[in-house]
C-alpha cells in the first residue's frame, strides 16, 4: 500500500473499525454507519517507524509501541498532547487574523487554526506558526506544505474573495518559514 501518503491517515483517511486477534481468532469490529464502506479490505503492513508516523496521524491522546531489539525490550511512547491547541492561543490567532479565514476571507463561520509548518512535520504549536482557517480550507490544505498550498488550485479558488492586502499577508508568511523550520519540535518522547 505504498501509494498511500502517511499524512492522509487521520485527515482524509479515517478509522472505520478495529482488527482484533487472540485465542486463535481474528476479526474486525466496524464503527456504526461504516459497514457500507467495507466492500474490500487491504492489508497495510508497516515497520515500527511507519507505525510511529501512523500514530502521529491519529487522534488518540497516548499510544505505546513496543519493539524488541538485540539488547531486549525497547519501549517507545508517542504522545499527541502537543496537538491539543490551547483555547486562549486559538482566540489570540482568531483576533490577530480579524476573526476571518486567512485563506478565503469568510467571517461568521466556525474557525480552526492551521499550522503553517504542519504539525506532522514538527511545526510548533505557537502563535507565529498558526493561522485562522475555516474547516473547509484547513481540510483542503491537508498535508500540503505552505508553499504548495499557495500554489495549489484549491487555494486559488478559496482566495478569490480576498483583497490584495490579505493575499500579500499570506505571501509574506513565506518569509517566516526559515525561522519556523528552525523551531521544529520532535513529537516522539522516549523513557
Amino acid at each position: 500500500m505504498s501509494d498511500i501518503n502517511i499524512y492522509d491517515i487521520g485527515n482524509s483517511i479515517q478509522i472505520s473499525g478495529l482488527v482484533w486477534s487472540g485465542k486463535g481468532r481474528n476479526f474486525i469490529t466496524i464503527l456504526p454507519d461504516k459497514d457500507k464502506e467495507f466492500t474490500g479490505l487491504e492489508v497495510m503492513p508497516l515497520t515500527l517507524d511507519e507505525w510511529v508516523k501512523l500514530m502521529r496521524q491519529t487522534d488518540i491522546v497516548e499510544v505505546e509501541i513496543f519493539s524488541k531489539d538485540p539488547t531486549g525490550l525497547v519501549k517507545k511512547i508517542l504522545r499527541k498532547s502537543q496537538r491539543q491547541i490551547d483555547n486562549r492561543l486559538q482566540w489570540e490567532c482568531f483576533q490577530r487574523d480579524g476573526y476571518q479565514c486567512r485563506y478565503c476571507g469568510r467571517r461568521g463561520i466556525p474557525l480552526t487554526v492551521d499550522h503553517i509548518i504542519i504539525w506532522e512535520e514538527g511545526g510548533p504549536t505557537i502563535k507565529e506558526n498558526l493561522l485562522s482557517s475555516c474547516k473547509n480550507d484547513n481540510k483542503d490544505r491537508g498535508s500540503m506544505s505552505y508553499e504548495q498550498w499557495l500554489l495549489s488550485p484549491e487555494y486559488a479558488k478559496a482566495s478569490q474573495g480576498l483583497d490584495e492586502l490579505q493575499k500579500q499577508k499570506n505571501l509574506d508568511v513565506l518569509k517566516t518559514l526559515p525561522a519556523l523550520r528552525a523551531m521544529k519540535v520532535a513529537h516522539i518522547h522516549t523513557r
